[in-house]
């Protein structure tokens, strides 16, 4: 296990560097990029630099625009610095923040951190034992029931959700239980501590479930067919000739079998550290790393955007490596040596 652990880490090298090499030269060859940024803003008085509206562009503030943000280089000289930065932790400044990429994102990063954690968390602890109980009441009205419920919410986009709740229950026509946008109340300095947690839990809720509502009917009819298929294998029919109670085989036997497809999923809960829905964040408020990653793309903020690509794979080939981690765990067969 451990050498198969190592060389997934050793083979992680050469796929970041393919993916920081592809990365980089589509960020420095997309037309629109920061240079021409700053001059629409000089030219048409944008981001409310209304006083220098309509600068003349000469070739030599373009030549000295070029050369601030290192566009006088060629090309493979450019990347080569990039990474050499990156190897020594350095993610650059950025061009729209006019400060450190690692300061922007751990910024942005706590309203990321709060609806990944909440609804890894959510999804899981209602999902799992929701797919078990409806393999056992397999066919009854519950089943059917609940499994009408899950597939009408996994067919509401949750930007629309996200509005049905805000119009029922954000005041208006209907209910004013929650408020509209943002994570805290204005005067949420002057909370004590445990106002503080109340008010923020308070802001997160509506949010929070339009972020998790696509993701119970996949979980739930996963682990719900997972565990019909232990149930039907000979083992089972064994453990119940032996005269064990149902409970026992079902929380015992079948249960861990059964969580072997959930845990090729449960790795991927590290890239909420780097995840954000724009829609979301944008209907509620929030101003999170699915913002940011947008309007990097949009402003051409390229040290932002690399930054959050490069941490987003690097994420995503350490949650990869957790789950066959995960799944040699809960499937002692399967061996990597």
């Amino acid at each position: 296990m451990y050498k198969y652990i190592l060389r997934r880490l050793i083979l992680m090298i050469p796929t970041l560097i393919g993916i920081s090499i592809l990365v980089f030269t589509l960020t420095q060859v997309v037309p629109g990029g920061p240079v021409e940024q700053f001059m629409n803003k000089l030219k048409f008085g944008g981001s409310g630099d209304t006083g220098r509206a309509g600068a003349e562009i000469t070739e030599e503030l373009r030549t000295e625009l070029n050369k601030l943000y290192g566009f006088d280089r060629p090309i493979h000289i450019r990347y080569f610095k990039w990474m050499g930065n990156l190897l020594q932790g350095n993610l650059g400044d950025s061009y729209e923040y006019k400060e450190p990429v690692s300061s922007v994102i751990v910024q942005k990063l706590p309203v990321s951190l709060t609806f990944g954690i909440f609804s890894f968390f959510l999804v899981y602890l209602i999902s799992i034992p929701l797919g078990i109980f409806k393999a056992i009441k397999d066919g009854s009205p519950f089943d059917t029931a609940s499994s009408l419920l899950l597939f009408v919410t996994y067919s509401i986009p949750p930007f629309a959700f996200a509005i049905v709740l805000i119009v029922l229950f954000c005041g208006g026509t209907f209910l004013d239980w929650f408020p509209l946008q943002g994570l805290h109340s204005d005067d949420f300095e002057e909370f004590t501590q445990f106002e503080k947690i109340t008010d923020y839990l308070h802001h997160i809720i509506l949010p929070l479930f339009a972020y998790v509502i696509g993701q119970f009917a996949v979980t739930s009819m996963m682990m719900k067919n997972s565990f019909l298929e232990q149930i039907s294998q000979d083992y089972v029919r064994t453990a119940k000739a032996k005269g064990l109670s149902q409970t026992k085989i079902y929380f015992k036997h079948v249960l861990r079998n059964a969580l072997i497809p959930i845990a090729t999923e449960i790795g991927d809960f590290l890239t909420i550290f780097l995840s954000g829905s724009i829609l979301i964040e944008q209907i509620f408020g929030l101003d999170g790393i699915g913002m940011l990653n947008y309007q990097s793309i949009l402003t051409r903020d390229y040290p932002v955007v690399l930054a959050i690509i490069m941490m987003a794979a690097f994420a995503r080939m350490l949650g990869s490596l957790l789950s066959d981690v995960l799944y040699v765990v809960l499937d002692p067969k399967v061996s990597f040596e």
